[in-house]
């Protein structure tokens, strides 16, 4: 399972990237911050625009948990 290593809104907020201009430069779409929201995965052109707004590479953002059933 896929998880999230950082707050990443916080980050891009930090970073100068709030929600509302995230949206309105169309660099995230609506559905992607839901997910981040969410603690959901994102596609990986998402993560692509993630990792360029805050100079990361994706495993500074995200990581692997193995589930145990």
């Amino acid at each position: 399972m896929l998880v999230y290593k950082i707050d990443v809104l916080e980050s891009l907020k930090e970073a100068g990237y709030t929600t509302t201009r995230l949206r309105r430069e169309k660099l995230l779409n609506e559905s992607a911050i839901q997910y981040i929201r969410e603690g959901k995965p994102v596609g990986t052109k998402a993560l692509n625009n993630i990792c360029r707004l805050l100079d990361m590479q994706p495993g500074n953002i995200i990581k692997y948990v193995d589930e145990i059933h």
